[in-house]
């Protein structure tokens, strides 16, 4: 299945969201250098996420790198009512993630770094499980990708050649 990627204009209001940071060593004959990676979320609140990775010798100049990437891959997510149209679960390297739709009011029950991706989605109510690896890296990228591979009611309903109302019977 395709993935939605999706290319902006710059009338859209992107809000980003650390995720996690790590300190690289590297020990060489003159002493040790400190690198850091930066993982940051990028979304709109609305639908439309993306997420990047960012290495500099600071932590600001490795935060803008990660921004900047974030802003060439994002995605368009589904989103319904403030939740997900369906269940979904997906892994990426270590890391499963399984996402269920919730009732209006249950708010988000998702930990870490699927939380940020959720938020920055524009999704407020949703039961999220995290399983095996619990590396941010990815965490990120297997929620990234379950969002994105949802489908909504009318594509479903197009590609069988059905109504929306056979969609919701059976």
């Amino acid at each position: 299945m395709a993935i939605n990627k999706v290319k902006i204009n710059t009338e859209v209001e992107l809000k980003d969201r650390l995720v996690a940071i790590n300190r690289v060593t590297k020990v060489t004959k003159g002493g040790r250098t400190f690198t850091f990676a930066a993982i940051v979320v990028v979304g709109d609140g609305k639908g439309i996420i993306g997420w990047g990775l960012g290495k500099a010798g600071e932590v600001t100049a490795a935060i803008e790198k990660g921004k900047e990437a974030a802003k060439k891959n994002l995605v368009k997510v589904h989103v319904l009512k403030g939740t997900i149209p369906h269940e979904i679960e997906m892994a990426y390297g270590g890391a499963r993630v399984f996402l269920r739709p919730a009732a209006p009011g249950t708010g988000m029950v998702a930990g870490g770094a699927m939380r940020a991706v959720l938020e920055s989605a524009g999704i407020t109510d949703v039961l999220a499980k995290s399983k095996g690896s619990s590396n941010p890296h990815n965490l990120v990228k297997a929620t990234i990708n379950a969002l994105a591979e949802i489908r909504d009611a009318y594509s479903v309903a197009h590609d069988r050649g059905i109504s929306m109302e056979k969609v919701f019977r059976g």
